[in-house]
């Protein structure tokens, strides 16, 4: 994640979270799982290379995703990745462990 002045930085393990459910949608290149997660987040979330890339080998060596190559919209050559049935169970776990931290953290701050 992009850590400048003025960008918000993930909770640890939210990257890969993010990016199964980016390609839950559909099929992906990298820079378009990027380009995805900036938009919708309206580009308070900006992943950079250096931790895309990683998380998507860890992904693949986890059978999480799988990867071909394919030519992108733009005519070039890109590694497309897609999200595999235990991507699939795992954006599921993913998402109720992010629930649960996310509303422990709600309730800290809630507290008076």
């Amino acid at each position: 994640m992009n850590e400048t002045k003025g960008k918000n930085e993930l909770l640890p393990g939210t990257l890969e979270m993010l990016i199964l459910k980016t390609l839950s949608i559909q099929p992906m290149h990298g820079y378009g799982i990027a380009q995805h997660i900036r938009t919708i987040s309206r580009s308070v979330l900006t992943v950079e290379e250096g931790s895309l890339y990683p998380a998507l080998q860890r992904m693949l060596v986890k059978g999480w995703v799988s990867a071909e190559w394919k030519v992108s919209a733009n005519n070039r050559r890109a590694r497309f990745y897609t999200l595999t049935p235990a991507g699939r169970k795992q954006l599921g776990v993913e998402e109720s462990r992010f629930s649960q931290v996310f509303g422990a953290i709600m309730r800290v701050m809630k507290t008076t």
